[in-house]
């Protein structure tokens, strides 16, 4: 349904008068994936490692600096990026559609529920009238388990976990059939994250989406994913199917990740077997440039591992 093929993005590095004018920061460099139809795609990586850009490229809030991403709908239609029109991006909103990592920021604080879900819906091509619109607004506020009389009220009237079902609310009512979820759960309490989850799990089956769900929490990934692609300095390092990847690490980066998650009953700070990959220097002004190292080769069915960023780490591929 989505494919990336060698996308870049990059942004001049503003670093005052005496800077370099050729200085880049390398938010997604060299990225190919494919995402198919039904799938939840699992992208886990740190802070800063080009998760979010590339969630915001498949929207067009970002430009591609290279490459390329194409989009086919269940009607067979296919949307270049690089070539999208007004009216085509439209039609590509519509289809995919954004929920934020923060309810609070996105949501208008001044507009009722009811003016939240029918703003952006209003503008798109599937509108259906304002009659029949809102009776969806009403069963959508029943599918993400908030009632139909809380239309009427405002944002601040809710919790986070109330806040961020109105988000799904709102995404889910251009019957979009692509669903980009960007750290859903990062701002919310354990029983609330686990109640959002499974919520998604069941909108999935129900409306038949699929799904891009990103978070830092390689556990949380796993939870929800059918496949997981793991991002550093802008570059796919390694991709796999969820319990292949959770099984068997193979790039030093996700053993890093997968090593740095909590256990319970742990009363020391474990040491992960990585250290490198700890540096806090900011590493998207060292690009990775080389063809051979941003290529993926498939060590397993599905399983596919990229050269990058191991042998600079001191640690060899597994």
């Amino acid at each position: 349904m989505i494919e990336l093929q060698n996308v870049s993005k990059h942004y001049p590095l503003e670093a005052g008068f005496f800077a370099r004018q050729d200085a880049r920061v390398y938010a997604v460099n060299g990225v190919s994936l494919r995402i198919e139809p039904g799938e939840i795609y699992g992208l886990v990586g740190e802070s800063g490692c080009g998760k979010t850009t590339t969630a915001r490229l498949l929207v067009r809030m970002e430009h591609l600096t290279a490459g390329e991403i194409r989009f086919r709908n269940r009607d067979g239609e296919e949307f270049l990026y690089s070539r999208l029109d007004r009216r085509s991006l439209r039609r590509v909103r519509s289809n995919v559609r954004y929920v934020f990592q923060d309810p609070a920021r996105s949501l208008n604080p001044r507009l009722t529920i009811r003016d939240v879900l029918l703003s952006g819906y209003r503008y798109s091509p599937r509108w259906p009238g304002t009659a029949q619109a809102e009776g969806e607004a009403r069963r959508l506020m029943q599918e993400v388990g908030l009632r139909v009389e809380d239309l009427d009220r405002r944002p601040a009237d809710f919790s986070g976990g109330q806040r961020q079902r109105i988000s799904i609310a709102r995404s889910l009512i251009t019957r979009p059939e692509v669903l980009i979820c960007d750290e859903v759960v990062s701002a919310l309490d354990v029983s609330i994250q686990g109640q959002i989850l499974n919520l998604l799990l069941q909108l999935r089956e129900e409306h038949k989406l699929t799904m891009i769900f990103i978070a830092h929490d390689l556990a949380v990934v796993g939870y929800v994913s059918d496949r997981i692609g793991v991002m550093y300095r802008g570059v796919l390092v390694e991709e796999a199917p969820a319990p292949d990847l959770l099984r068997q690490r193979h790039h030093p980066y996700t053993r890093y990740l997968f090593e740095a998650l909590p256990v319970l009953g742990d009363r020391w700070n474990r040491q992960v077997s990585v250290p490198a990959f700890a540096e806090s220097a900011d590493p998207t002004v060292f690009p990775v440039s080389s063809a051979d190292q941003l290529m993926m080769t498939e060590v397993s069915p599905g399983h596919r591992v990229s050269a990058a960023f191991t042998r600079s780490a001191g640690v060899e591929p597994a």
